[in-house]
């Protein structure tokens, strides 16, 4: 027998061995031992992760936590959401989708009022970036915007598919949160704040994505370009111009839509940024940014940890992070 068929052979019986356990435990959850199945489920991760069984150790734990969940035992849910982030801390295992997408499951049935949760997401971003320093990888960022989406917390939803590549679904979520909660008068701000923020990130794709798509799917929005709104038209321009990089067109394009961009005094300091990232232009002076204005910015540019956002006032406020 080769050592390939002896490794899958092993792989067998261990994969064998971890259903009937979890057989006997998912026993005693529908009998109603919730509080000595966890203790059993703990005991058996802790003696995997020993053995070096991490991969085992982790879908013991992801099933788990999804059959405690189905029982409404947030508690015991949480607590081993939190061993299956352990057993990928303490091991070398790979970003992949199928664990990004276990993680987002997880996520999806904690109660979205606990404490368990924000620690839970921040740990799981903070893993998935895989070390680089960013705040998580985009796949990620993307399958937890769209169910705070569905959960109708558009704030947050915001945030994170900022840090995704999904201009598309952000355009979309978008046209739902103007909607629903914003003015008429400010269906343009919406999607102006957030393509603003995509090119202070850099994210040049998804600010042009995220502008054809909300603009073509508002059902308060005429077909453009040219657009009623001057606002959208600025936004256009703004996006051609940064194909061009010319910085002339760029700072005359600034001058003249002015009264538009004064409508949200947080525009010119995205556009100051976006001057330094697609035209050269050198930083102010007085460009090391202090208080709400350095944290919003900071927050934008990667820098700090991921923290849950939270809406002030209506959407032409920019992201703001507890």
């Amino acid at each position: 027998m080769s050592e390939q068929e002896v490794l899958k052979c092993s792989s067998a019986r261990n994969r064998g061995g971890v259903q009937r356990v979890e057989g006997k435990l998912r026993a005693s959850v529908e009998k109603g031992d919730y509080y000595e199945a966890h203790q059993m489920y703990r005991t058996l991760f802790f003696r995997y992760m020993s053995q070096g069984k991490h991969a085992e150790a982790r879908e013991l734990m992801y099933s788990g936590a999804l059959l405690f969940f189905s029982y409404n035992q947030q508690n015991s849910a949480a607590d081993l959401s939190m061993l299956v982030l352990e057993s990928l801390e303490k091991s070398d295992t790979k970003v992949v989708d199928e664990i990004l997408e276990h993680l987002a499951k997880l996520f999806s049935q904690m109660d979205p009022n606990s404490p368990e949760r924000v620690a839970f997401v921040s740990r799981a971003l903070k893993w998935s970036s895989g070390g680089s320093g960013k705040l998580g990888h985009p796949k990620l960022h993307q399958l937890l915007a769209v169910t705070l989406w569905k959960e109708q917390n558009y704030s947050e939803s915001r945030y994170h598919f900022l840090h995704s590549s999904d201009g598309e679904g952000c355009a979309k979520m978008l046209v739902e949160y103007s909607a629903s909660r914003g003015y008429r008068s400010e269906v343009d701000m919406f999607v102006a704040q957030a393509v603003l923020q995509f090119l202070c990130l850099k994210n040049k794709t998804s600010a042009s994505v995220v502008f054809t798509t909300y603009t073509q799917k508002h059902p308060s929005i005429e077909q453009g370009p040219p657009f009623v709104q001057p606002l959208l038209n600025f936004i256009w321009f703004l996006l051609l111009a940064v194909d061009g990089g010319k910085l002339t067109v760029f700072t005359v394009l600034c001058e003249q839509y002015q009264p538009s961009l004064k409508r949200d005094p947080m525009y010119n300091e995205y556009l100051d940024r976006i001057g330094q990232l697609f035209f050269g232009v050198p930083p102010k002076q007085s460009s090391s940014y202090g208080g709400l204005l350095g944290n919003l910015l900071n927050s934008l540019m990667g820098a700090g940890e991921e923290e849950d956002g939270e809406e002030a006032t209506e959407d032409s406020s920019p992201i703001e992070l507890d």
